[in-house]
């Protein structure tokens, strides 16, 4: 527990950190999250019955966006440029897993970026299908892997 924490300045106070110094390095993050579905619910998500419309384009669509704008809902993430984001949906009998990775060559990560992907797939989810489904439940939301490496 030796290690300081880089978001909070010498007094306690939060701050950006600085990454001015820093060379951009190509980074991978992947997340994953769940959102559990009633058995009724999966089964008109599978065949698109939902009124709102396709819930998969949807969630897809609205965690791209949601990795897109991460430095705007996150006070102290920095506003990267982000060259690739993936959103994969699997339905299952119980609910949908959800798995986003994102890439970028940066100063700094893009986990926040996969994070806040899997996040909002899993609201945009709740929203499409919250007039069916009253005990949904959004849960694990997770890094699974970040790499980086150096650019030539």
């Amino acid at each position: 527990m030796g290690e300081r924490l880089t978001h909070v300045d010498e007094t306690g106070k939060a701050r950006m950190v600085d990454v001015s110094g820093k060379r951009p390095v190509r980074r991978t993050a992947t997340a994953a999250g769940r959102i559990d579905l009633a058995p009724a619910t999966v089964a008109l998500v599978r065949a698109n019955g939902i009124a709102k419309g396709d819930v998969l384009a949807v969630a897809r669509l609205a965690g791209i966006m949601g990795a897109k704008r991460a430095s705007d809902l996150i006070p102290l993430c920095h506003n990267i440029e982000i060259e690739h984001v993936d959103v994969a949906l699997r339905v299952e009998d119980d609910g949908i897993e959800i798995e986003a990775r994102t890439v970028c060559t940066d100063k700094t990560g893009i986990e926040m970026e996969a994070l806040t992907a899997v996040s909002v797939a899993a609201l945009a989810v709740w929203d499409m299908c919250k007039a069916v489904d009253k005990g949904m439940r959004i849960h694990d939301i997770r890094l699974l892997e970040k790499t980086k490496e150096e650019v030539q």
